[in-house]
C-alpha cells in the first residue's frame, strides 16, 4: 500500500482533525470531505469514529482561518446530505448556530460553503423549524433574503420551505413583503428559482385567502403566469417544482388553475417526467398521484395521455429503485381508483403479477403502496364477479401482510381484502380455508384503532350476503362478546362499522335474525343503546338499519324492537327515540326509521293492530302523518306505505 494511502485512512484522519497544525488540520478536512461526498458507507464510518465533533469544534473556533471555515462548513454539509443520521449527529455536535454565525464573515466563500451547508441540513426533516412569527426569526429570514449573495437567498427560501407550516405563518410572511422577494428569486440561478418554488408551495399550501390575495384582478396571469412558465423550462428539477406548486394552488384555490388553463398543461408534463432519472424523475409519480387523487376528471385526462401505459412500462424494468418504485404504485393506484378504464388497460398490460409480487419487497413503504395498487384494482365489480382475485396467488400474500411488523402495512393489506371479500359468490370460503377469516379477527381486536376499523370493515364486507355457514365460521372466531364489544367501541367510525357488520350478519332469513337475541340479546342491547345514546349521526342510521332487519322478522322480534324504540309507560314516558330520529334534519335518517315503522306495521303479521294502536299512543303516527310531503322521495314512499299499512286496521291509525 502507497504511503499517501495509508495515512489517509479514516482513523487517522481524525486524528489529525485535532492537530495544533492549522495546515494539517486543513489537509484532513480536504481528505474527509473529498472521501464522503457521495459515499453513504464512508460518511457512517467517519460517523462511528466522532469526526462530525471534531469538524463542528473548527467551525466553531473564533481563530479559525478562512480557509478552515470553508472545508469544515463544507464537510458538514457533506454529512449532512441525504443521511439523516448525518444531519442529526451533525446538530447534536453544536455546529449549526456556529454555521449560522458564520453567515456574516466578511470572506464570501465562508458565507457560500456556510449556506450552503446550511441548505443540506434543511432539505431533511430533522433540520430545526423556524417560528416567523417570532420577530427575530423573521428579521433573520428577511436578512437573508435581503442579502446580494445567491446562496444565502436561495438558504432562506430552504428555510421557508421548511418551517412555514401555519396559516399565521404564511400571513406573516406575505405582509413583509416575502413572496415579491420570493417572485424576484424566479429570475434567478436554477438553484434560487427552485428554491423559491418550493417555498411558494409552502407559504400557498391550503391557503385560498392568501392565493386570492396574490393573483389579484387578473386572475393571476401576470403573478402566477412566471409559475407556469417554468412548466416547459428545460430543467426537470424546474419543471416538477412548477408542478407541485401550482398543484398545491389548485387544490386550495381551485379557479385560479381554471382561469390558466393549468390543468390540461400540468398531465403532460408530469407524464413526461416520468422518463426523467434521478430526483425528478423518482418524485413525479408522487406529484401525479397526488394530483389526480379522487378526481375523475384529471384521472381521464391522465389516461388519454398514456399515464397507465407508460407506468406500468416502468414497473415491468427489472432495477426499479424502492422510491420509484413505491411512487409508480402509488400513482397506479390513485389513476385506477375510480375509472374501469384504467383498470382494464392495467389488466390488459399483465403486470399485476409484479404488484404481486412487490406485496413481498424489503421495503415497508412498497408493500405498503402494493396493497393500495391492488385496493384500487380490486374495486372492479366485473373481475370480481368473475372471481379474478379469490385465488391463493393473490390471498396467501396478503393475508401474510396481516401478521407484518408494519401496522401501516398490516392497514393497507385489509383494503383489497375488503374489496375482494364483497365477492359475490361461494368463492368466499376460500377466506376461511386461507385462515384470512381468523386474522383479521385478530385484528379486530388491536389496540391500535387503524387496524381494527379496518379490520372490521373487511369483515362487514365478508358478511354481506354470506350463507349460514360463512356467518357462522366468522361468528365462531369473533364472537358475540367482541362484536357486542365493538358496536360500543371508543372510537366512532368503529361503532359505525360495527353496525354496518351486524345488519349483514342479521340481513336474510328468521335465523339470522335469531343472532341478535343470542347469549341473552347481546347484540340487540348494544345497538338499541347505541340507537338511544349515540350523538353520531352515521352511528344512529346504522343502528336504525339493524333495528329495521330486526323488525322485518317474527312477532317476538318485532316486539323487542318495540320495547326498545318506544319506552314503556312505566318508564316516565317522554319523547320515543324513534321520533326524535323521524323529526331528524337528514333525510338518511328519516328513511332507516321510516322503514323500522313499515317493517313493524306489516298487515300479515298478527299482532300489527296492537304494535300500531301503541305507535299512536305515543305520537309516533301522528309523527308519520306530518311527513307525508317530506322533501326526500325515499321518505314519502316509505311515509305512504306505513300509513296505507296503518289504514288497514280500520281507525288504528286515527
Amino acid at each position: 500500500m502507497p504511503a499517501s494511502a495509508a495515512g489517509n485512512r479514516p482513523e487517522e484522519l481524525c486524528e489529525r482533525l485535532a492537530s495544533v497544525d492549522s495546515g494539517v488540520r486543513l489537509k484532513a478536512l480536504r481528505e474527509i470531505k473529498n472521501q464522503i461526498i457521495g459515499n453513504r458507507t464512508k460518511k457512517l464510518t467517519y460517523i462511528k469514529l466522532g469526526a462530525v465533533p471534531r469538524v463542528a469544534a473548527i467551525v466553531g473556533d473564533d481563530d479559525s482561518d478562512a480557509p478552515l471555515f470553508v472545508q469544515s462548513a463544507a464537510a458538514l454539509g457533506s454529512f449532512a446530505c441525504g443521511v439523516d443520521i448525518g444531519v442529526k449527529t451533525v446538530l447534536k455536535s453544536g455546529a449549526f448556530p456556529h454555521l449560522i454565525r458564520i453567515l456574516s464573515n466578511q470572506d464570501e466563500k465562508v458565507v457560500d460553503a456556510s449556506a450552503r451547508s446550511l441548505r443540506m441540513i434543511f432539505q431533511s426533516k430533522l433540520a430545526p423549524k423556524y417560528d416567523f412569527l417570532n420577530r427575530k426569526d423573521m428579521d433573520f429570514i428577511l436578512s437573508l433574503l435581503n442579502s446580494v449573495n445567491e446562496n444565502v437567498t436561495e438558504l432562506a427560501a430552504s428555510i421557508i420551505a421548511h418551517s412555514c407550516q401555519t396559516g399565521g405563518e404564511q400571513k406573516a410572511l406575505s405582509d413583509e413583503g416575502v413572496l415579491q422577494k420570493l417572485m424576484n428569486l424566479l429570475t434567478g440561478s436554477i438553484n434560487q428559482r427552485d428554491a423559491s418554488l418550493d417555498a411558494f408551495a409552502a407559504i400557498f399550501r391550503n391557503n385560498s385567502e392568501l392565493i386570492s390575495k396574490f393573483a389579484g384582478f387578473d386572475n393571476g396571469r401576470k403573478t402566477l403566469g412566471p409559475v407556469v412558465e417554468l412548466l416547459k423550462d428545460k430543467y426537470p428539477r424546474t419543471r416538477l417544482l412548477a408542478s407541485v406548486c401550482l398543484i398545491v394552488i389548485g387544490q386550495a384555490s381551485p379557479c385560479h388553475l381554471e382561469e390558466l388553463g393549468v390543468k390540461t398543461k400540468l398531465i403532460p408534463v408530469l407524464v413526461e417526467l416520468l422518463e426523467e432519472p434521478g430526483q425528478p424523475g423518482d418524485d413525479a409519480p408522487f406529484t401525479l398521484a397526488n394530483f389526480v387523487a379522487g378526481k375523475e376528471e384529471l384521472q381521464k385526462l391522465a389516461f388519454d395521455a398514456n399515464a397507465v401505459e407508460k407506468l406500468c412500462k416502468f414497473l415491468r424494468k427489472t432495477a426499479v429503485q424502492p422510491k420509484r418504485f413505491e411512487g409508480l404504485l402509488l400513482a397506479l393506484s390513485e389513476l385506477c381508483s375510480k375509472l374501469e378504464i384504467c383498470r382494464n388497460q392495467f389488466h390488459q398490460l399483465q403486470v399485476l403479477h409484479i404488484v404481486i409480487d412487490a406485496l413481498k419487497h424489503d421495503s415497508t413503504e412498497v408493500r405498503s403502496a402494493a396493497c393500495y395498487c391492488l385496493r384500487s384494482i380490486t374495486r372492479s365489480v366485473k373481475s370480481l364477479s368473475a372471481g379474478d382475485f379469490t385465488n391463493e396467488t393473490i390471498l396467501v400474500p396478503l393475508v401474510q401482510l396481516l401478521r407484518d411488523p408494519s401496522t401501516s402495512v398490516q392497514v393497507a393489506a385489509l383494503g383489497p381484502l375488503s374489496n375482494i371479500a364483497v365477492d359475490f359468490t361461494p368463492r368466499k370460503a376460500i377466506f376461511v380455508q386461507c385462515g384470512i377469516v381468523k386474522e383479521i379477527i385478530q385484528l379486530s381486536k388491536s389496540m391500535d384503532s387503524a387496524p381494527r376499523l379496518n379490520a372490521v370493515w373487511a369483515l362487514r364486507n365478508l358478511m354481506f350476503l354470506s350463507d349460514k355457514m360463512g356467518k357462522e365460521s366468522i361468528l365462531i372466531e369473533l364472537t358475540l362478546s367482541t362484536l357486542a364489544s365493538l358496536i360500543c367501541d371508543s372510537e366512532v367510525s368503529i361503532q359505525e362499522q360495527a353496525l354496518g357488520l351486524v345488519c349483514n350478519l342479521l340481513d336474510g332469513s328468521i335465523d339470522s335474525i335469531e343472532y341478535a337475541f343470542a347469549e341473552d340479546g347481546k347484540i340487540i342491547k348494544a345497538v338499541a343503546r347505541q340507537v338511544k345514546n349515540a350523538t353520531n349521526l352515521e352511528v344512529c342510521i346504522q343502528g336504525m338499519y339493524v333495528l329495521s332487519n330486526i323488525a322485518a322478522g317474527n312477532e317476538l322480534h318485532k316486539e323487542a324492537v318495540m320495547d326498545h324504540i318506544i319506552p314503556p309507560v312505566s318508564s316516565g314516558g317522554g319523547t320515543p327515540i324513534i321520533t326524535s330520529h323521524l323529526r331528524s334534519s337528514d333525510s338518511r335518517l328519516r328513511t332507516a326509521s321510516t322503514w323500522c315503522i313499515v317493517n313493524l306495521t306489516h298487515p300479515t303479521s298478527t299482532d300489527a293492530s296492537d304494535r300500531i294502536a301503541r305507535l299512536r299512543n305515543a305520537g309516533v303516527i301522528g309523527q308519520i302523518k306530518s311527513m307525508v310531503n317530506d322533501p326526500c322521495l325515499d321518505v314519502k314512499f316509505r311515509v305512504r306505505t306505513a300509513l296505507e299499512q296503518c289504514t288497514t286496521f280500520g281507525n288504528a291509525a286515527s
